[in-house]
């Protein structure tokens, strides 16, 4: 689960297959956060007082991506069975109008769901994330069929007992720019280590991550009008600015935006350019 105190108070909500927990806190129209594979809410901990402190009710799930700490051993864990959740974690909660601001893997399943199910979306912003044929991105891309591996991820989980080993493209070092702080990366490893039903929801992900999803949302790209932020890492080493500038010619209403200095993680390398690009386009793009 994630720790930090900076995403609100923590609650947990019933979907259909499980339940999870999201973090909660101010006041206004509503954001919510989606994070990607193998971290938390925690990813969203430097951006979420600046967007609350604006004037936003800033809401962020810890999702069944293997950084959570509730199992979900009947809910559908394939791309589009965790866009559905979120969908219906919107609905549960009865949000509206709502900014979704995706990273990472997180991207992906965003883009699934905006193919599928956008009725409470009204913007959307994607930084740095999976697209097209790059879901998973290499080599990231062999996940899927390690997981069918009996037995396979135990001793993965394990290896990243050894912090030098978090600076490795298989630890943060291909998303992360600068450490992550030893507490955030141990909010984002100690499930999966710990528990077998974590590690069976993770395998049972992993399994399903492939590019045919990404291909198949990006098909209904020219139908979806809503104001979409394309916000990328110059220096991102899984998905280059190819893509980022691929996906803004393919959204009708896109805006593009570079950052420089960070890697895929921009919430963690910086944190203040990601929150004043968001607070930027969320004003040029508000209700009336």
């Amino acid at each position: 689960m994630a720790t930090s105190t900076s995403l609100g108070r923590t609650h947990e909500v019933d979907l259909p297959g499980g339940r999870i927990r999201y973090h909660d806190t101010g006041e206004g129209p509503p954001v919510v956060f989606i994070h990607g594979l193998l971290v938390n809410a925690d990813l969203w901990r430097k951006v979420v007082p600046g967007i609350a402190a604006a004037g936003h009710r800033c809401l962020a799930p810890d999702l069944p991506l293997g950084s959570h700490e509730i199992p979900v051993p009947a809910a559908d864990l394939t791309p589009t069975g965790v866009a559905d959740l979120i969908a219906a974690f919107l609905e549960r909660l009865d949000l509206r109008d709502v900014t979704l601001i995706a990273n990472d893997t997180g991207g992906a399943i965003t883009q699934v769901l905006l193919a599928r199910n956008r009725s409470r979306i009204g913007r959307v912003v994607l930084a740095s994330v999976d697209n097209y044929e790059r879901f998973l991105p290499p080599p990231l891309n062999v996940l899927p069929g390690l997981a069918r591996i009996p037995g396979s991820l135990r001793p993965l989980t394990e290896a990243m007992r050894w912090r030098a080993l978090h600076r490795l493209p298989i630890g943060f070092g291909w998303v992360a720019k600068r450490p992550v702080p030893p507490e955030i990366a141990d909010s984002y490893l100690l499930p999966s280590r710990r528990s077998a039903a974590i590690r069976k929801d993770l395998r049972r992900l992993l399994r399903t991550l492939k590019n045919d999803y990404t291909l198949q949302a990006a098909a209904h790209f020219a139908e979806i009008d809503l104001p979409v932020l394309v916000v990328w890492a110059r220096e991102d080493k899984f998905f280059p600015a190819s893509c980022a500038e691929r996906l803004a010619r393919d959204f009708p209403n896109s805006t593009l935006r570079f950052i420089d200095d960070s890697y895929t993680f921009l919430p963690e390398d910086q944190p203040e350019l990601l929150t004043t690009a968001i607070l930027e386009f969320t004003r040029l793009h508000a209700t009336p």
